[in-house]
């Protein structure tokens, strides 16, 4: 899917308490199957940190981290919805959850599969020429 004009879309958490503004750049998200991922059933969106703004929330915050500890799962302390976060894949970005904007913008998007379960192949793979 080729990269379309710029959107600027808000989302954030069940409750309300977490809101942010995200410029989506590029139509496509990845599925991982990971066991945080396949459990929570997150659409990722990953952007740079210059397309995310935080406008409310950061008090209602919790992170969560395993294994490696590099990938940052932030939650609200309220009702526990995982709407970004920072992921192992790219720790120097932000990665959001597709199904946590206002609307449903899945249409918009194509879906890829990152197989999260066998992380360490899968990154090499992406990394050869």
């Amino acid at each position: 899917m080729s990269v379309a004009e710029a959107l600027v879309r808000e989302g954030g958490c069940h409750c309300g308490a977490i809101r942010y503004r995200v410029t989506i750049r590029s139509r496509v998200v990845s599925e991982c199957n990971c066991s945080m991922c396949r459990k929570r059933g997150g659409l990722h969106l990953i952007v740079p940190d210059e397309d995310f703004a935080l406008l409310s929330g950061s008090d209602a915050l919790t992170e969560y981290t395993f294994n490696t500890h590099v990938a940052k799962h932030l939650f609200c302390k309220r009702c526990g919805i995982h709407s970004f976060g920072r992921p192992r894949s790219q720790p120097t970005k932000i990665t959001v959850n597709l199904r946590c904007f206002d609307e449903d913008l899945s249409p918009l998007f194509a879906t890829t599969a990152f197989d999260g379960v066998n992380w360490e192949r899968t990154m090499a793979e992406r990394s050869k020429p």
